[in-house]
């Protein structure tokens, strides 16, 4: 049987989900339906994850987990027992997806090294799926051109209403490749938009719920945050909203450049 490579196209992030709070988090949104984790190396949340998991008792192959290698860990020294200690921490034999975190900056880590490091480690077993995330177009050609297309499952970047990355988008699309939306909703700001407001008020949902479903309908993968259960239960609500060409135009129309993230070592963005 060929191995699945889609993604859920409505996960959890869970930055900031550490510790006995986390877990109730992550186990409230499995109780919801969320079967899509997003975990990283630099969040310290993996062994919450896993012990949510463990804890909701669900078949392994019922939730895909991702996980990401930190930029501090892609030298070939560090690169595959930092994976492999990922999963002891997970407590998983494989993850479902494994992305490079942030590219290397003035490429201290040669490029090469951990891109094919990262293959290697699809191969050897410990990830299902490989991908990347804040990478730029220049990036993900380079990525294309070293391990063929078709080689990576997604790109994770920050995409939301007000930052849309139509350059990254096109390109994209052109590729085949999927992009996933870190911070689709940064950190509840977008909920307070009129145009959301209103399409929300129009469809008897919540505008939170309206940005993840216009994402999704753009082909996006979101993996919006929280701890609360109001606001899990509201962001799942985007899984029954069918939005209409209208709703999508006036939703495109709120694409302002507006980047939340963005620290010194990211690379120059497209967008």
């Amino acid at each position: 049987m060929a191995v699945s490579t889609s993604i859920p196209p409505l996960g959890l992030g869970t930055f900031g989900r550490t510790g006995p709070e986390g877990i109730e988090a992550i186990s409230t949104a499995l109780e919801i339906g969320y079967r899509h984790l997003d975990t990283a190396q630099s969040y310290d949340t993996e062994a919450t994850v896993g012990e949510a998991v463990r804890r909701a008792g669900l078949k392994r192959e019922e939730v895909f987990i991702t996980t990401k290698v930190a930029d501090t860990r892609l030298a070939p020294a560090d690169f595959m027992p930092s994976v492999r200690r990922s999963l002891d921490t997970i407590g998983v034999n494989q993850v479902d997806l494994l992305l490079i975190h942030w590219p290397v900056p003035e490429e201290t880590v040669p490029f090469e090294s951990y891109m094919s490091a990262l293959k290697e480690a699809q191969d050897a077993g410990h990830a299902r799926l490989i991908g990347v995330s804040n990478f730029t177009i220049a990036l993900l050609e380079r990525a294309e051109k070293l391990l063929g297309k078709g080689a990576l499952a997604t790109n994770q970047v920050e995409i939301h209403p007000w930052l849309q990355v139509p350059k990254l988008r096109d390109y994209a699309r052109g590729a085949g490749l999927q992009l996933t939306a870190y911070q689709p909703l940064v950190k509840g700001q977008v909920a307070s938009d009129p145009v959301l407001v209103g399409i929300a008020k129009e469809l008897g949902s919540n505008p939170a719920a309206v940005a993840l479903a216009f994402l999704m309908a753009e082909g996006h993968i979101v993996i919006p945050a929280s701890a609360s259960r109001t606001n899990l239960v509201s962001n799942w609500a985007a899984t029954t909203i069918t939005l209409t060409p209208e709703h999508m135009d006036a939703i495109r129309r709120l694409d302002r450049g507006y980047r939340h993230i963005n620290p010194t070592k990211s690379p120059r963005w497209d967008d």
